[in-house]
């Protein structure tokens, strides 16, 4: 179908406005300046670099989503996050994001032979001396070592069978020292170390045991004794627990004498006294050990 002459194309003039006439505008924007040559906002407009609320995209210095504006945002958003990666690593390789504090071994050191660090003297002094190997393996020799190095612990121990100088063959006797060591490195001690040797009082036992602090040696220490020893006693218990720092230190004393035994034994209190001089001097030695 041909179309007349007198129909004019209805895209070729201006159409009216369908709402009307837009006024015009009273205040004219005055060309933009390029938003990219202005310094970014600061202080109380935005801080940081940031626009101040409300501001809308495409005022000057603010992204508008596209172009130059949004690629230099996100290089400075890029750029933190490289730097805080980088930061985070070394936090991570120098234990700065460690769970826990780092152990305070009080300059106490592993060794491979407890036995070697124990002071003896104050044993020695009494009279007393380990007995003679009843062979020549491992398992019979007098006294015995130990240790073991973990990832949490490292444990020491020393076992020694004692017997007095010319003690008589009648009768029988025994006295066995035992003396441990603990450098904990992944959990502090000192929050149940107390209560571990309090508990012995709490005991439902006929005998029952005494506990009282010791001042003077490490951090903290106890001494147990079980209450059914006097002064003239066939046997005795005794238990010396020290804490210095995150190293732990017990010495363990038993004695017995049957009643045909003539050897006199030494009393609790003497035992105290020798367990204390010897946990003194054996602790200087292993702050002054290294692995071997």
């Amino acid at each position: 179908m041909s179309i007349s002459g007198d129909q004019n194309n209805p895209y070729g003039r201006p159409q009216p406005a369908p709402y009307g006439q837009v006024p015009a505008p009273q205040n004219p924007v005055p060309a933009q300046q390029n938003p990219y040559a202005q310094p970014p906002p600061q202080g109380p407009a935005g801080g940081y670099g940031y626009p101040a609320a409300g501001t809308p995209l495409g005022a000057p210095g603010v992204p508008n989503g596209t172009g130059r504006g949004m690629s230099g945002w996100l290089w400075a958003i890029g750029g933190a996050v490289a730097a805080s990666a980088v930061w985070g690593s070394l936090l991570f390789a120098t234990g700065g994001f460690s769970s826990g504090p780092s152990p305070d071994l009080a300059g106490y050191g592993y060794t491979g032979d407890l036995c070697a660090d124990t002071s003896m003297t104050p044993f020695e002094n009494a009279d007393l001396k380990a007995e003679a190997s009843t062979g020549t393996a491992s398992k019979d020799a007098n006294p015995q070592h130990s240790g073991a190095q973990q990832t949490s612990l490292d444990i020491m121990w020393c076992n020694t069978s004692l017997e007095k100088e010319n003690a008589s063959s009648s009768g029988y006797s025994s006295i066995w020292l035992s003396n441990t060591a603990t450098l904990h490195k992944k959990a502090d001690p000192a929050p149940e170390f107390a209560d571990s040797y309090r508990s012995y009082e709490k005991q439902d036992a006929s005998t029952g045991y005494r506990v009282e602090a010791v001042p003077g040696l490490g951090d903290e220490a106890f001494l147990v004794t079980r209450k059914d020893d006097g002064s003239r006693s066939s046997s005795s218990y005794v238990i010396l627990g020290v804490r210095d720092g995150w190293m732990t230190y017990q010495s363990t004393w038993s004695n017995y004498a049957s009643s045909g035994s003539s050897t006199k034994q030494p009393t609790a209190d003497e035992v105290a006294t020798m367990l204390k001089t010897s946990a003194t001097d054996t602790l200087k030695r292993l702050q002054n050990s290294r692995s071997r």
